[in-house]
Order: structure tokens, then sequence, then C-alpha cells
């Protein structure tokens, strides 16, 4: 079980009091956790696209984030969907997170209404925004970009492709990802759309 909650020095390492809340005890290895939650993932993703209708408006919530990330990692981590309490090597004061989520979501939709920026840019700031808060105990890039994906849809566009392989993994995907997300902190978001459609 030593495996278990390795993560890449670059990933959101859980608080000891956040892995006791894992609810499946055959989840003794990094690859079985990985599993459950791809698993998980994909019915979220799933739930996403056949229960909510075609406008942006639709999903840019602070309930709808919130039930989303549940219904990605719910039967996976007792906290899913809750924000974190404790803080991180990324990401805003926990103390923080629920005044900012919902002004980052006014500010998306202003961005939909007024097309302030084209809608992939608006995606992946979206995308991006989520990722610099890190609402959640765990999960938070994948759930950013189902988020953003499940936005551009609804703006007309294709999902992106987020460089075509698993970031979970570490290696150049990940590390090329991580660099653009560390650009777009430095206001240039150039690179983060250019690797979200890679």
């Amino acid at each position: 079980m030593t495996d278990l909650f390795q993560e890449p020095d670059d990933a959101t390492p859980l608080d000891p009091s956040e892995r006791d809340d894992l609810k499946q005890s055959w989840i003794t290895h990094r690859r079985d956790l990985n599993e459950a939650e791809q698993e998980n993932i994909v019915k979220g993703a799933a739930w996403a696209r056949r229960s909510r209708g075609t406008n942006p408006a639709d999903i840019l919530s602070e309930d709808f984030a919130k039930t989303l990330h549940r219904r990605m990692f719910g039967d996976v981590w007792k906290w899913a969907g809750t924000y974190r309490r404790t803080e991180r090597n990324i990401g805003i004061e926990a103390y923080r997170i629920p005044a900012e989520v919902p002004a980052m979501f006014d500010d998306i939709r202003y961005w939909v209404e007024h097309k302030t920026f084209p809608p992939d840019e608006i995606a992946v700031r979206l995308h991006h925004r989520l990722v610099a808060i890190h609402p959640f105990p765990n999960g938070n890039g994948r759930h950013a970009r189902l988020m953003a994906d499940l936005l551009i849809e609804r703006l007309g566009g294709q999902p992106f492709s987020w460089g075509g392989g698993s970031l979970a993994d570490i290696g150049t995907l990940r590390r090329g990802y991580v660099t653009a997300l560390q650009a777009a902190d430095s206001h240039d978001i150039r690179a983060l759309l250019a690797f979200a459609r890679s």
C-alpha cells in the first residue's frame, strides 16, 4: 500500500484526513485508484452530457461544478463535491474558495454573453481559473478539463484533446501541460490554448 498515495511532484498531495475518506477497501495500489477514478470520471462525464441542456449558463454555476465533481469522484472519495478545507501547494487559501468560485462563474458568464474572447479561449480560461483556485481536495485538473470540454461543446465547438494522452503519468505530456498552466499563471494563455488543441 506504500504507492497508493504517491503523487507526481507537481500534483496536489492529499491531507492524511482526506486519505482516510477512500470508500473502496479493494483499492490498495495506485493503479487500482487510477482505474477506479477513471471509471467514475467516465460515469460523471456521461451524466453531465445527458442531463444538462445546451445553454452554457446551465453549467456555469457553483452548484453544477460541485455536483459534477461529486459525479466524477463520488464512488471513490467521501469528500467528492465538497470544497477543500486544507491548504495546498497550489491554489488559493481554502477560506477564499466559497467566494472565488461564484465570482469566477460570474466572469465566465459575462465573457460568454458579451463574446469577450473567442469560444476556445473562454473555455480554456475557465479551465485555468478552476485549476488556479483548486477548490477540491483532489481531481481539480481532471474536473477543470471536463468543465472546459462541456463549455466548448455548448459554445458550438468540439471537446479539447488536451495533448491526446494521459496527463496522470509523469512524462513529456504532463510537463507540457504544467508548463502551459504556469505560462497562463503569468497571464500568457497562448501555450495553454495550443496545448488544449494539440
